[in-house]
């Protein structure tokens, strides 16, 4: 039973650092055309996830989390539009260093991933309960 405790809790952290992954790539999708409202000001800055690797000493078994969320420090695309209220003095606005086709590649990937971890728990719960079932029909 230990050892189905253990995917239990792997698959839980799978789940959690997979739906913040999802919140992210929500939020870039949400602001890929979010200029600044100031002249020359700095758009919306893409954010990505960074995981870790945790060991649980009680288990033995390795659990991931999100580490941290940062900027992604590409360059920020610069369109040329005189009239944007973000356009510096020579008409050119910077936009947010989101590509949407990543974005959805991302989404995409998060999803398979956490579709994965949640299998994954299902099956060790339903193994549990099947390993009860057993032990009170002995």
């Amino acid at each position: 039973m230990e050892g189905l405790s253990a995917a239990l809790k792997v698959a839980a952290s799978g789940l959690d650092s997979q739906s913040t992954r999802l919140r992210v790539v929500s939020e870039n999708l949400a602001n890929a055309q979010s200029t600044s409202s100031i002249p020359g000001g700095q758009p919306y800055q893409r954010q990505t996830v960074v995981f870790e690797a945790l060991l649980d000493g009680q288990s033995g078994a390795t659990q991931t989390r999100v580490a941290s969320i940062l900027g992604d420090t590409k360059p920020f695309p610069i369109e040329f539009n005189p009239g944007h209220q973000a356009a510096d003095a020579d008409g050119y606005v910077k936009m947010p260093n989101v590509n949407m086709l990543v974005e959805m590649a991302d989404m995409r990937e998060a999803n398979r991933s956490y579709e994965a971890n949640l299998q994954v728990f299902k099956q060790a719960r339903e193994l549990i309960t099947m390993t009860i079932d057993l032990l009170r029909n002995r």
